[in-house]
């Protein structure tokens, strides 16, 4: 291992997670000349029209509308859509009360190094890849895996080259446990390497995620040792008791509104496993 700092991965889901709604209806619907809401019909009508995946349904209507609207989309293109996201508080480096603090990600890196943890910050999203690479957050990520496009030598995207789905979003939990990070590189993804080898465990893993379609790696993350935070936009009915059925299924260990300012929820539990994983390896230490 390149440190003799423990490791730690924060994996995070995109939409509704870091940022509120789904991040392809800010501006790139809109160019399109179609409502949110008629954009995903479409998706799901195509998607059992063909009993094909969701995902690649709506990859393939980005495409095709893309043509028929002639909006350009090369991979700038959807990096400039990337830079309007929204995104929720506390995420990006802000003044308050005259005193400049650092954003979520800076400040949990140092809280965790202080500690004697290396802490590393992951996206695994069904969203688009081009459009997390240009939001203001891009920076923080040692990966980001999510969707993504093939490009031809106009540079205009004319091919899926990534779809997460539902369960697909485990495997990159996985090549983050085994230190495979490359999606093409498959050498180390299938071969079985010991727990004790592998770059981060899965007890050194908190995954944070908003929704059903974050249930696979909730799951996984917490059945094998880890800690699943599910988020939910603040001030939203209905959105925490959604959260707490997650809890009583055993899905996540904690809920937390999406507010990643200093001192709120989701800080002071991400802080307090930090503690508790720097106590752990300390213990272990003082073992014979």
């Amino acid at each position: 291992m390149a440190s003799n700092r423990v490791p730690l991965a924060i994996v995070y889901d995109f939409d509704g997670t870091l940022a509120p709604g789904n991040m392809q209806e800010r501006d790139f619907i809109p160019a399109l000349k179609m409502k949110s809401r008629d954009f995903w019909r479409r998706v799901k009508a195509e998607a059992e029209k063909h009993d094909a995946d969701e995902i690649l349904s709506y990859m393939h209507l980005m495409l095709d509308r893309a043509q028929a609207h002639q909006v350009t989309v090369r991979k700038q293109d959807f990096q400039n859509y990337g830079k309007n996201l929204p995104l929720f508080n506390g995420l990006v480096d802000y003044v308050e009360q005259d005193e400049n603090k650092d954003g979520w990600f800076d400040r949990i890196k140092k809280y965790a190094t202080l500690s004697g943890i290396k802490a590393e910050h992951y996206i695994v999203s069904s969203g688009m890849r081009e459009m997390v690479e240009g939001s203001a957050i891009a920076k923080h990520f040692r990966m980001i895996y999510a969707s993504g496009f093939m490009y031809d030598h106009h540079g205009v995207a004319n091919w899926p080259a990534l779809a997460l789905n539902y369960t697909t979003k485990t495997q990159y939990i996985f090549r983050i446990n085994k230190g495979s990070l490359r999606v093409y590189d498959h050498s180390k993804i299938n071969r079985h390497i010991p727990k004790k080898e592998r770059e981060v465990p899965f007890e050194n893993m908190i995954f944070i995620g908003d929704g059903e379609t974050d249930i696979p790696c909730f799951r996984l993350v917490t059945e094998q040792g880890g800690n699943a935070i599910a988020v939910y936009k603040p001030n939203t009915r209905g959105a925490r008791s959604r959260c707490e059925e997650y809890v009583k299924q055993g899905r996540v260990k904690f809920i937390a509104p999406a507010d990643y300012r200093d001192g709120r929820p989701v800080d002071r539990i991400v802080k307090s496993i930090i503690d508790k994983l720097a106590s752990d390896h300390h213990l272990d230490s003082l073992r014979p």
